[in-house]
């Protein structure tokens, strides 16, 4: 069966979201709500780990973006975002459950990882058809 136009819509759609928060929402996040998003103490912009994080989330955003033009051609970096993503939030699930003050971290950034991966798997499975 082909993907259907709204197969790929969705899945345009998913890649300019995610591609966006990335860029710009992660680093918002960890200062808002850092008990879900930061894995430092204190001033945001004194740990080189979040700076080198959002760097990297930052630079996958940019080329999720530019995915969305068409999605099936760039199906490697689809994938590599939702295996990566799938990952990462399992290491920091045990990282969280492993060190009892990083628990707000199944609320935030956990579930968050896991839900673009669901998100973005589905849907270019469902594109990809």
């Amino acid at each position: 069966m082909a993907a259907t136009d709204a197969d790929l819509a969705r899945l345009r759609l998913a890649l300019r979201v995610f591609g966006v928060v990335f860029v710009v929402g992660l680093w918002p996040l960890t200062v808002l709500w850092p008990a879900g998003w930061a894995w430092h103490a204190g001033d945001p912009s004194q740990s080189h780990y979040l700076q080198m994080i959002v760097g990297i989330y930052a630079t996958l955003g940019v080329f999720l973006y530019r995915a969305a033009r068409d999605p099936l051609a760039h199906l490697s970096l689809i994938w590599f975002t939702v295996w990566s993503s799938i990952v990462h939030g399992a290491i920091m699930a045990a990282q969280a459950v492993m060190h009892a003050g990083n628990l707000g971290h199944l609320l935030g950034d956990v579930p968050a990882l896991f839900a673009v991966a669901a998100v973005l798997g589905w849907l270019t499975l469902r594109a990809a058809k």
